[in-house]
């Protein structure tokens, strides 16, 4: 049979399959084809491949055996390359044949190569999840880590030919995916794979069934990602269909060597990526309170809260391969200010509408809500709440994160690094000018990065801040800011290492204003700000103090040079002159643990004169109630007194006491108070200033377990409290809280009485093994900052035993309970002893 091959102009193209060349010679009329078909055994080769191809359109009746393969080696047909191809071909459906100069053609869609199913080996149980340390995330999806390999089976529609079949995945993520951004990623079947580059190998074949090794390099785009498999063989293309099931999250690696979040302490990787509960600090630095924090980064649905806040914030995902970009956004965004973030701060007292910021224990009730309301701020918060909420977020994200507090934590308004403080000709002072201010404390985090993007050595530890307080390049947000950067001074590294070096190193500067108007510095206060600078400890509940890593020892020649290079970048920077001699000296202290919430405050000043001459001072004393920002509220009490020194080392103290009625209908939140001393010394003009920041400490609840605790089975808790005060607590409101215990629930109780003791009993049900904690916290306008927590590490949980009580050894699972008080501020329950019966 002689074939032409005709011009694309000249072909029939009424079928579907437009890459196919076939021609007939005009010899092949109507009268030989019905001979032919008459007579089988002379029919052409046409005939014959027709009849086996496509045996609906012409059948044979004696041929019962149909198979459906193409038949090469005909002479009428040109090399492999011109094979009939077709994508999603469907042999029941007979427009599926297509006609080509009368005849009809047709392809077994079994040629083509198709996926007919794909394993991840996403479960937390098997491979992947565990070596990329993803398996506590509660998610049936596959996370994974970047710059590390996971392995996954895809099941085919016939074996795998790796001479004529070729096979890639497609990973796309965000709403508009790009290849040159590398948020569309196509990922080649390749012989070796290279670490460095997106590349998947066969390591392993049986039958239709394939199994991929596939490596991400440690620089990819942390997100959500859709994934797809195409294959091309010489039958066609088939590009499987989009199943959420098969989505994948790729997280940052702390333990990649190559990723820029790589921390290389397992420890300290267990501790700020892993470790779900936490220690926030708070009070004053003489009064370190302390609270537990649920920061749930492993529940349920969080991790697409996480990935939600950075869609919300309308940033390109092709910036999200950068834990810098990532820090900026989360910082912006877990405040509403500018963009809509998480938690709307709120520091009024007046908390309408919403939560009081004392009464979180958490951060999964936050989030959850955030986005389940898709993206409307979740009212209120303050500080520990923004840190918290950080650290639940980066650590979900795969950054190293930790909360920090900084006790005498400044806050600068006008670049100057220093704190200043404006007073008028009689030593009062000129509210409306003094814009800066020293909180009792203010909680930020710490994030691990290595920092490229700075001069070496910068790396490490930096500091990230949530909270809304200035700008950072127009937006709400601070940091990352490299703690190497401030401890030095060198505050001209970006981001916001000036701000943060004034919140923890600044000196307090006293101005006064002359006859003519303008202000002349009359005090300088170097020691008065950034003390017990403090984060949770590595695999403990102690507190770990980190001051020395934002600055050297206080007074020492190399935290003075840091000053004065951070301060000669500031707008103050001639503030730095001679020093004024001093020969007199004022401090104050208090006993013990400071003065207890109901009852009277006792303080003691003492002044000290090291001359050899006699000194008199006038010494003005206030106190003030402050949110525990450092901005003031109301003054309660105010006192002048005269006090004549002795020479030569000569002392006097004197008993200061605030009485419960002048402050009791004044606290806000944090119960916090400071007492200013200004003075002078009549003989020498020198000038005496100092602020002692304080906290009335608040009881404790106490909780007590009820019942076993196993996985399962329902047990209780008897939470019981005292009121302190010698009033009526209005609308207290209890909320009990605990991973894997108890998701969070707040209890309306009402009011309790003057010196009432009160107890609630809550039932639950245990849902996770292993080490658990049960936190609870009380609210109210009253009386803040009471809450209670299990004993750290105490709580286990054991899997209840098969249904009859019985597992197959016959023997079951028993817990028996003590409960321990922690002596201040945390109250705690023991799940202690499992014993097997």
């Amino acid at each position: 049979m002689t074939v032409e091959t005709r011009s694309i102009r000249e072909r029939s193209a009424v079928g579907r399959f437009p890459s196919v060349t076939l021609a007939i010679g005009e010899e092949n009329d109507e009268k030989k084809e019905e001979q032919d078909e008459n007579n089988p055994k002379q029919e052409n080769a046409c005939r014959r491949w027709l009849r086996k191809a496509c045996p609906c359109c012409c059948p044979h009746a004696h041929d019962d055996d149909v198979t459906e393969t193409i038949v090469t080696g005909i002479d009428e047909f040109d090399n492999e390359e011109e094979t009939i191809s077709e994508k999603g071909f469907d042999s029941n459906r007979p427009e599926d044949c297509g006609t080509y100069d009368g005849f009809i053609a047709y392809v077994s869609t079994e040629l083509l190569l198709k996926v007919r199913s794909i394993d991840l080996v996403k479960s937390k149980s098997e491979e992947n999840r565990k070596v990329h340390h993803t398996d506590l995330y509660q998610s049936n999806n596959l996370i994974i880590r970047r710059g590390q390999k996971f392995v996954m089976w895809i099941t085919l529609s016939r074996p795998f030919n790796p001479t004529t079949d070729q096979l890639h995945l497609e990973l796309k993520t965000g709403s508009l995916p790009v290849v040159s951004k590398e948020t569309h990623v196509i990922v080649p079947l390749v012989k070796q794979l290279d670490q460095n580059s997106w590349g998947s190998r066969i390591i392993e074949q049986d039958s239709t069934k394939i199994k991929l090794m596939v490596n991400s390099p440690a620089t990819a785009v942390i997100g959500h990602y859709r994934l797809t498999v195409e294959t091309n063989s010489t039958s066609g293309q088939f590009v499987s269909e989009h199943n959420s099931a098969n989505d994948v999250y790729i997280l940052f690696n702390p333990w990649c060597e190559d990723d820029v979040v790589f921390l290389h302490s397992e420890e300290e990787r267990q501790e700020y990526v892993l470790n779900d509960v936490g220690i926030i600090y708070y009070g004053t630095m003489n009064q370190i309170g302390e609270r537990t924090w649920d920061y749930g980064q492993f529940d349920e649905g969080i991790l697409a809260a996480c990935l939600f806040v950075l869609e919300k914030s309308g940033t390109p995902p092709s910036g999200w391969a950068d834990p810098v970009n990532v820090v900026r956004v989360v910082s912006a965004m877990i405040n509403s200010v500018d963009d809509h973030g998480v938690i709307e701060g709120n520091w009024s007292g007046n908390y309408s509408g919403g939560s009081f910021p004392t009464m979180w224990s958490g951060s999964v009730e936050i989030l959850k809500e955030y986005h389940k309301n898709k993206g409307t701020p979740v009212k209120y918060g303050q500080c520990w709440v923004f840190g918290g909420v950080v650290t639940t977020v980066l650590r979900s994200l795969g950054i190293p994160c930790r909360t920090v507090t900084n006790f005498s934590s400044a806050h600068d308004t006008d670049v100057s690094l220093t704190t200043d403080v404006y007073l008028d000709n009689n030593l009062e002072p000129l509210e409306h000018l003094n814009s800066d201010s020293v909180w009792n404390f203010h909680v930020w985090n710490d994030c691990w990065m290595a920092r490229p993007d700075l001069p070496p050595g910068n790396g490490g530890w930096q500091a990230v801040d949530a909270t809304p307080q200035q700008t950072s390049q127009g937006t709400f947000r601070c940091g990352p800011a490299s703690l190497t950067a401030i401890r030095y001074g060198q505050v001209y590294l970006k981001h916001d290492a000036a701000f943060v070096f004034a919140e923890v190193n600044s000196d307090k500067i006293y101005w006064q204003r002359n006859v003519d108007g303008t202000f002349s510095q009359i005090y300088d206060e170097k020691n008065i700000v950034g003390h017990f600078i403090s984060t949770k400890a590595v695999g403990s509940d102690d507190r770990n103090d980190i001051t020395n890593l934002y600055k050297h020892p206080e007074g020492s020649e190399q935290e003075r040079i840091a000053v004065e290079t951070a301060c000669s970048y500031g707008t103050k920077a001639k503030a730095y002159s001679a020093p004024t001699a001093q020969d007199v000296s004022v401090h104050v202290t208090m006993e013990d643990d400071g003065p207890r919430m109901g009852d009277d405050a006792e303080l003691t000043i003492t002044l000290q004169n090291s001359s050899s001459e006699n000194r008199t001072v006038n010494l003005h004393s206030q106190v003030s109630v402050m949110y525990y920002t450092g901005v003031h509220k109301a003054t309660v009490k105010k006192d002048t007194t005269d006090i004549d020194l002795l020479p030569n080392e000569g002392k006097s103290s004197l008993n200061w006491t605030l009485d419960y009625k002048d402050y009791k209908n004044q606290l806000i939140d944090q119960a916090a108070l400071m007492l200013t001393l200004l003075g002078r010394v009549v003989e020498t003009r020198q000038v005496l200033a100092t602020q002692f920041n304080f906290r009335l400490r608040t009881p404790d609840l106490i909780i007590n377990p009820i019942g076993k605790a196993a996985v399962g089975e329902k047990m209780a808790v008897k939470i019981s409290f005292t009121n302190p005060l010698p009033q009526v607590l209005k609308a207290v409101i209890f909320h009990v809280e605990g991973l894997g215990l108890l998701p969070p629930r707040k209890i309306n109780y009402g009011d309790i009485d003057s010196h009432a003791s009160v107890s609630i009993t809550e039932h639950l049900v245990p849902t996770l093994s292993g080490k658990r904690k049960l936190l609870a916290s009380m609210d109210c306008k009253q009386l803040t900052q009471v809450h209670g927590v299990t004993v750290p590490g105490a709580t286990t949980l054991l899997p209840t035993a098969p249904q009859g009580g019985v597992n197959a050894e016959n023997t079951f699972c028993v817990c028996s309970f003590t409960y321990v008080t922690v002596k201040y501020n945390t109250v705690c329950i023991l799940f202690y002893t499992a014993v097997f019966v």
